[in-house]
């Protein structure tokens, strides 16, 4: 989340009309992630989040807001779009596509224990279940066909042993398509700050913009990949096992899923060294905005790929 496109107090005032939650109270700029303008918005009614989308194209995004209706309706504690007067979720703000939702309770945490990490993988399996009666159809839109646009829009600025890296990782990785895996709605971005915690429980699941379909098992890689890692990105086994072994218990992982673990956990640590190697050479204009440093996940893909051994649940 991030602030690219400034909006005033009375902009927003104005645009709430259209909307039965009040009078705005406070409007507050959200500085963290990378795709969004994104604003907190408390009226004399609620908080709400407020989102002006920047990338994404408008006709893809009821994907997003009616899958976050669906999911909350299914018990998933996600957040929930309001819709306008004229029941639309999406409206638009500064000529940009916007929407509202329900802001939930709970702050992330930065350095999860295994009983978080074990919390946080029942709940994805839950989510994985609930998004099975999702009829709306939408590929990862940071699937392997933006892998490979991404790394020829970025191999330029790359030293000679990174390029080499990046071009043997999309070798490798297209030799397996798995088309057997589990498949269906998968978050795509279940990192620490997407998960709110309350009283010790998950009070909130935030920021669907990754959402498509895909192997449900990249899922698990992208959130393992983030929760379960010491310092240098090695993975923490205690943690891993918390999250897989619930994981599991909601949603049984098969033995195609064990054998293409190795796999899916390199396919979750390119995917995000594309995306930060992108923002950092390729970055937009914005007022708050926050780049991550490319190294960490391209560090990460050199262990993944030299691991001989990695956790699984059994």
């Amino acid at each position: 989340m991030s602030v690219f496109t400034p909006v005033t107090a009375r902009e927003v005032e104005l645009w709430l009309q259209d909307y039965s939650v009040g009078t705005l109270v406070e409007l507050q700029g959200i500085a963290g992630g990378v795709e969004n303008t994104n604003y907190f918005v408390t009226t004399t009614l609620g908080r709400y989040v407020l989102t002006l989308f920047e990338r994404l194209e408008r006709a893809d995004l009821p994907f997003y807001l009616h899958l976050m209706a669906h999911l909350a309706r299914h018990g998933i504690p996600c957040p929930a779009p309001i819709a306008n007067r004229d029941n639309e979720y999406l409206g638009t703000l500064k000529d940009k596509p916007a929407v509202l939702v329900t802001r939930l309770p709970g702050i992330s945490v930065e350095t999860p224990d295994a009983a978080r990490c074990a919390a946080t993988g029942a709940m994805l399996a839950h989510l994985h279940l609930a998004g099975r009666s999702y009829g709306r159809p939408l590929a990862n839109p940071r699937g392997p066909r933006w892998w490979r646009d991404t790394a020829a829009r970025v191999a330029p600025f790359l030293e000679a042993d990174d390029a080499a890296l990046l071009r043997e990782e999309l070798r490798f990785q297209s030799l397996y398509r798995l088309p057997d895996a589990p498949r269906g709605v998968v978050h795509g971005d279940l990192f620490r700050d997407n998960v709110l915690f309350e009283d010790g429980r998950i009070g909130g699941v935030i920021d669907f913009y990754f959402a498509g379909h895909d192997v449900l098992l990249f899922d698990v890689a992208v959130t393992v990949n983030d929760w379960c890692i010491e310092a240098d990105g090695r993975l923490d086994e205690a943690r891993a096992l918390a999250l897989l072994r619930a994981y599991h218990a909601v949603r049984p992982l098969t033995a195609l899923e064990r054998g293409a673990w190795p796999v899916m956990l390199r396919a979750a640590a390119l995917r995000f060294w594309l995306s930060r190697l992108e923002d950092f050479h390729l970055p937009r204009a914005g007022e708050m905005v926050l780049v991550k440093d490319p190294r960490h996940f391209r560090d990460m893909l050199r262990l993944r790929s030299a691991a001989t051994r990695l956790p699984w649940p059994g």
